[in-house]
């Protein structure tokens, strides 16, 4: 390799198509989100590694006091947040080599966290998730997929698991003429139809 490609090379991705394909880009909290990632390189070239970043952001309309050099004075102003709720980088392989014209496969297997923040898109605030494929290079720009949307959903509740289990108590007693057994709620005696003494 020449000195000039040498130099060049530390402003430029590797040479390689990279993509990211899903399952499902739609996924319940708490379950895997699965696919793979395909790597077909152009050039040789050493990578520290291959991951995935997904990443949840939540925007927000809030109302803050911004200051108006005309009015010289403070005002408060609708203006819009955003901050980072969850982002892992989740890596798929360690180091390796890749070799001009090779075609790899790395399967991706991610967790999404059951108590995390599902997709939302209200007047005032949205909160969105993101992934994609990363090829990490020491001393060069990353090469990286497209950044693809996430629909995240809340988990549907099944019936099953939200019926409970109600366990009651009764207690018996014995009635005064026919000694049968009766609930001692009752007010008459559900064998002999005599009603009950206190």
């Amino acid at each position: 390799m020449g000195l000039f490609k040498k130099f060049t090379n530390k402003f430029v991705a590797p040479e390689a198509c990279v993509q990211l394909r899903l399952n499902s880009y739609a996924i319940s909290l708490g379950e895997n989100l699965q696919g793979t990632l395909n790597v077909t390189s152009k050039e040789d070239f050493e990578t520290t590694e291959v991951r995935c970043e997904i990443m949840c952001v939540e925007q927000a309309k809030v109302m803050k006091q911004v200051y108006d050099a005309a009015l010289k004075t403070t005002i408060p102003r609708m203006v819009d947040e955003s901050t980072v709720i969850y982002n892992v980088k989740p890596p798929v392989s360690g180091p390796t080599h890749f070799t001009n014209g090779e075609t790899r496969n790395f399967q991706v297997n991610i967790n999404i966290p059951a108590g995390a923040r599902p997709t939302y898109a209200g007047s005032d605030r949205r909160v969105t998730w993101t992934i994609k494929g990363v090829i990490a290079v020491d001393g060069r720009p990353d090469r990286t997929t497209e950044t693809n949307e996430l629909q995240v959903i809340a988990p549907t509740i099944q019936e099953s698991t939200v019926q409970k289990e109600v366990i009651r108590t009764v207690v018996m007693i014995p009635c005064k003429y026919c000694q049968g057994l009766m609930d001692q709620t009752f007010t008459s005696c559900p064998n002999c139809g005599a009603k009950r003494t206190l």
